[in-house]
């Protein structure tokens, strides 16, 4: 029987030369049962620390029935310590104190619920790559193919195929031309089937724009 080119189902999708078993790194999707958070096919993450609860390892602040979601699309990629910090988190900003009296005292929710539901989902593209230590604010958007750099601290949205550095982290700049970007976004790779991304590995490992329009021209894009 053959191999699948990647198995989604797997906990622990690499193994060594000596074939053993790489632990560090999981499929989130495999690892994470969360109603407040959803994941796509291949996305992993590595820890170079046991983990127990990987919904709490990369999104601390989100707790079931949480009024915000983490979404996470296929094909992400996240280093060691990306961290996700999602609305809950969050304190009163516009009050006279920012302290969250009704965390201690439930009393006092009706002062502060309308203020615990402002914040917004937290949504990650497809293919995306966040460095080591990374921190993704609250209510934050990462377009498709976005790359954000070891430390960065995101408090805003990011379009597609750019790349994030620095704290606050900003924009640096688009990846590819505008045109290539519109291509990628046209082929969208992430969302056809296992065997078809196999065979288009060969392009989507190189720079080769004329190998990418071949690609465009033969599905009819």
């Amino acid at each position: 029987m053959a191999v699948p080119f990647l198995d989604a189902n797997a906990r622990h999708p690499i193994t060594l030369p000596d074939g053993s078993t790489y632990e560090n790194t999981v499929w989130l999707k495999s690892v994470i049962d969360h109603p407040n958070i959803e994941v796509g096919d291949y996305s992993y993450y590595n820890d170079f620390e046991p983990v127990t609860d990987y919904a709490a390892r990369i999104a601390p602040y989100l707790h079931p029935g949480a009024p915000e979601r983490l979404v996470i699309g296929k094909f992400c990629q996240f280093a060691n310590g990306t961290r996700f910090i999602t609305s809950s988190a969050d304190h009163p900003k516009r009050w006279f104190t920012s302290f969250p009296f009704a965390v201690f005292d439930h009393s006092l929710m009706d002062l502060f619920a309308e203020e615990f539901a402002k914040g917004g989902d937290t949504v990650i593209g497809n293919d995306v790559w966040i460095g080591d230590s990374a921190r993704i604010m609250p209510g934050v958007t990462l377009g498709d193919g976005v790359i954000v750099g070891s430390g960065a601290v995101v408090t805003r949205d990011v379009p597609s195929w750019s790349i994030v550095a620095g704290n606050q982290g900003r924009v640096i700049r688009r990846r590819f031309p505008d045109a290539v970007c519109d291509r990628l976004d046209r082929l969208a790779w992430w969302d056809r089937d296992p065997d078809d991304i196999r065979t288009l590995v060969p392009v989507l490992a190189s720079a080769d724009v004329g190998a990418l329009d071949d690609c465009l021209r033969s599905r009819g894009l």
